[in-house]
């Protein structure tokens, strides 16, 4: 069995393909992209984006399969921060 890998589209532009299961921050690091953090339990939002619309906790969350094998990130938006 090979390794699944997604391609992923950061808010900063960069493409970077990431195996299926790995944790969302250093994921993210790697491609050059600081995700805010605060407690790392998640519990504060702090680090809240948006997986192809749809808001996770990079700090308790990992890349998830994609029937495209794409996935798109940006910056969640929260009015209370």
């Amino acid at each position: 069995m090979t390794d699944r890998r997604i391609t992923i589209t950061w808010p900063n532009g960069h493409l970077s393909d990431v195996l299926v299961g790995s944790d969302w921050l250093p994921s993210a690091a790697t491609a050059g992209v600081s995700i805010p953090t605060g407690c790392l339990g998640g519990s504060c939002g702090a680090c809240e984006i948006e997986v192809n619309g749809n808001v996770v906790r990079a700090c308790i969350s990992t890349v998830p399969p994609s029937k495209s094998g794409k996935l798109t990130v940006e910056f969640a938006t929260d009015p209370h921060w």
